[in-house]
């Protein structure tokens, strides 16, 4: 830990992250020895597996749980993101949870700086920052991706759109699990669960500083603008402004550039995030 946070009690912290067949194993490495990296290391590593993993990925998790006994590993059945979210959030042993995915690379000061956030603000229930989107082909940056910062600009911006980097987010157990944690809606899950949480009262904060690097290929592209991606885009917004946390307009909007995307030629979906969606 740095020297000057020798006076500041910091919480204990879990990390949850979650793994299926389709990753590759050299990111997924790079993503566990990110947060065994960090300056102030977690004792509770929660890694849900989802459905059965390759031989490649195995040997990564026995790699590492051989030499960490921080790392917890969970054996699912394929049941989706959510779904192990929930597994995961049951499992951590700690109020304050670190969500990491599996091929991002948090920066080694991560969590410390998380974790002094809630320690010199306790009222605070989720926090999160900026991330650094970057092309896993070549390592070419392409985005910054930037959130509100107070809460006030949070809920705000939360009404049509995602205010918490899902890659940095860091949030209280029991406020998650009182909210009801992660719906089964295969994509957006994590929108509806900030929503919610806010709904409930949460309190959130970013830092404004990149904190972790994202990985960003042309099936991230696709995904974005696919017809599953699309209807859970609606359903998850649709469901939001009927609970009343956000407008008519707020609704359609969004809904609506959704919409274009989906029917846009995927080659230029890509140039359309890259110009206008991260700027």
């Amino acid at each position: 830990m740095s020297d000057n946070n020798k006076e500041i009690k910091l919480p204990k912290y879990s990390v949850l992250m979650s793994v299926y067949s389709g990753e590759r194993a050299e990111f997924f490495e790079k993503s566990i020895k990110s947060i065994l990296s960090q300056t102030y290391p977690t004792d509770d590593f929660v890694i849900v597996c989802d459905g059965e993993l390759t031989g490649e990925l195995d040997a990564v998790l026995e790699k590492y749980c051989e030499r960490h006994p921080c790392i917890n590993v969970i054996r699912s059945n394929k049941c989706g993101v959510g779904m192990c979210a929930n597994k995961g959030l049951k499992a951590c042993k700690h109020e304050y949870i670190v969500k990491m995915d599996s091929d991002d690379i948090a920066h080694k000061d991560r969590c410390e700086l998380m974790m002094k956030l809630f320690a010199e603000h306790p009222e605070l229930d989720m926090a999160g920052a900026y991330i650094d989107e970057f092309d896993s082909d070549t390592g070419e940056h392409i985005a910054y991706k930037k959130t509100p910062v107070s809460n006030k600009a949070i809920r705000k911006y939360a009404k049509r759109r995602n205010p918490f980097n899902n890659q940095t987010l860091c949030y209280r157990k029991s406020k998650a699990l009182r909210t009801g944690g992660y719906s089964d809606i295969p994509r957006c899950e994590d929108y509806e669960f900030v929503v919610n949480m806010l709904t409930a009262g949460a309190i959130g904060h970013n830092i404004p500083k990149v904190l972790v690097d994202y990985r960003v290929n042309e099936g991230n592209y696709r995904r974005r603008s696919n017809w599953v991606n699309t209807k859970a885009f609606i359903k998850v917004r649709y469901r939001i402004w009927r609970k009343g946390f956000s407008s008519l307009s707020d609704l359609l909007i969004p809904c609506a550039f959704q919409m274009f995307m989906f029917i846009m030629p995927a080659g230029l979906t890509s140039v359309l995030y890259k110009k206008f969606l991260r700027k």
